[in-house]
């Protein structure tokens, strides 16, 4: 005979087995019914534009720093500080007497030798006729050409020595070799300036076009060039944080050696800059149009999920049900991916919410930027509603194979 404490700690345990099945019965039935929220997107035919992106610096296009090329006393500077200035225009003067005197003793002594000159010439003119007369010696006549000869050559080094007169006169004057905008004066007026002086009186900067030096790893090197051949190549310039674009410009060269620390190529973008929105020793982030895949059948790449079986994504049936499609991802740029094979254009896919999600696992679909349900579903009658537990943030993609 089994006690009778013992028979009712058995019946006890037997209806609480019996409660316990009813409840998960009642649980697995409620979640087969239950209707799952899920943002979706469709798949896309459209020209797919192929980038790499890199990091970059602006530099100017063009860099002088105006020096002086004669020595001398600086008596005026004409630009300001940032001023835009034009080629040929006037930005010091150096004090310009000594080049004036020096400009007059050259005329000075022109004048004097090219009297000589002269006079020179009409005494070899007489002494050739007396020589064919034999009246003289033809030394004489000799000489007397040798000097016609040391004159002229006086009458160039007069002429050569006003030439360097008028050029150092116009060095005193000191303009803008080039177009740009001009940085933090170096020296003021009333300072003795000399050509040999290292820092210069200011540098010109050049900033409209301007350059970007960026970096792409090398193994990129056989496309960017193959693709440069046929053409020139579009570079995108970005914030640093890659939001706002600040221009559009051309690739102009590829660096002529790769890093061998970092393994990275350097190349070089020119591109229009009127607004100033770029500035030299600025980081940016520039993008190079590699190419374009004409008619690519594109999708989010946030509806791809990992298995290990390979990529797969969840289709929406047309009864609102879910199935798994494996696919083939041929590339993955940014937040879209192009699609191989596995699905088809206008197919709807999920791209939030898989986690909760099985093969025929039925759906609401919302498109993407859509709010959520004021709440779950309420549970239907007769069925214990499912644990919440906490909060959920953003879905993450599941990892296992559909």
């Amino acid at each position: 005979m089994i006690p009778r404490r013992l028979a009712g700690c058995v019946l006890a345990l037997a209806i609480a087995a019996c409660g316990k099945k009813d409840s998960a019965a009642q649980q697995r039935a409620a979640q087969g019914d239950r209707v799952i929220p899920v943002s979706v997107a469709k798949v896309e035919q459209k020209d797919f534009p192929v980038f790499l992106d890199g990091l970059g610096t602006v530099t100017a296009y063009r860099t002088v720093t105006v020096r002086s090329q004669v020595d001398g006393r600086l008596d005026s500077v004409v630009f300001r500080e940032g001023q835009e200035v034009k080629k040929g225009e006037v930005l010091a003067q150096i004090d310009p007497r000594p080049f004036q005197i020096q400009l007059h003793q050259g005329e000075g002594a022109l004048a004097r030798d090219q009297a000589q000159l002269v006079g020179a010439q009409r005494n070899l003119a007489r002494f050739e006729d007396l020589a064919k007369r034999k009246l003289i010696a033809q030394q004489q006549a000799d000489d007397q050409r040798a000097l016609v000869g040391q004159f002229e050559g006086a009458v160039r080094i007069d002429r050569a020595a006003i030439e360097t007169a008028k050029l150092n006169l116009a060095y005193a004057r000191i303009t803008s070799p080039i177009d740009g905008i001009a940085g933090i004066r170096n020296v003021d007026p009333g300072n003795l300036i000399h050509a040999s002086d290292a820092n210069g009186i200011v540098t010109i900067a050049q900033l409209d076009p301007i350059a970007v030096i960026f970096t792409l790893p090398q193994d990129v090197l056989p496309q960017v060039s193959g693709q440069l051949r046929q053409g020139a190549l579009e570079v995108r310039v970005l914030a640093r944080d890659g939001g706002a674009e600040m221009g559009r410009g051309k690739l102009e060269v590829i660096d002529n050696a790769i890093n061998a620390t970092t393994a990275t190529l350097r190349l070089k973008a020119v591109l229009s800059n009127p607004q100033r929105l770029l500035w030299p020793n600025q980081f940016v982030k520039a993008r190079l149009l590699l190419t374009t895949r004409q008619g690519a059948m594109v999708m989010p790449a946030a509806a791809v999920q990992r298995g290990p079986d390979g990529s797969f994504v969840y289709v929406v049936q047309g009864d609102s049900t879910v199935q798994p499609h494996p696919i083939q991802i041929e590339l993955q740029q940014g937040d879209e991916a192009i699609v191989g094979k596995g699905v088809n254009v206008g197919d709807a896919v999920v791209t939030e919410g898989q986690n909760q999600l099985r093969p025929g696992s039925k759906v609401a679909a919302r498109q993407p930027g859509q709010g959520r349900d004021a709440g779950p579903p309420a549970p239907r009658e007769g069925t214990m509603p499912a644990a919440t537990g906490q909060q959920q943030g953003p879905q993450q993609p599941r990892r296992g194979s559909p």
